[in-house]
């Protein structure tokens, strides 16, 4: 799959399985369990990674340590993996439509 045949890092995401089933009802959306369809060796990569950021993340400062050390507080650690894949799902959406390299905030 080319990935401009994509519109949004969430399309991206979302065709990894790695975003929320949407049922809506009278107008008010409602979020469920993540969908699993796509690729599941690239999904399975993405959560592999995504274990080694949380792993990491207790010994750092930066700014994605932070909000994936919080998220695991908040809302547990396998749906804080299901996040952080899913972000990191959008960034490589990014770099590959934008043809650009990662430059990690300072």
């Amino acid at each position: 799959t080319d990935i401009t045949s994509f519109e949004s890092g969430r399309q991206f995401a979302a065709w990894l399985g790695l975003v929320p089933r949407q049922y809506s009802t009278g107008g008010k959306p409602r979020l469920g369990r993540i969908t699993k369809r796509g690729d599941p060796y690239l999904r399975t990569l993405l959560m592999l990674g995504a274990r080694a950021v949380l792993q990491s993340a207790a010994q750092k400062s930066d700014r994605m340590s932070r909000w994936a050390m919080a998220l695991r507080a908040r809302r547990g650690y396998h749906r804080a993996i299901i996040a952080v894949a899913a972000k990191n799902a959008r960034i490589i959406w990014a770099l590959l439509a934008k043809n650009r390299e990662f430059a990690p905030p300072a």
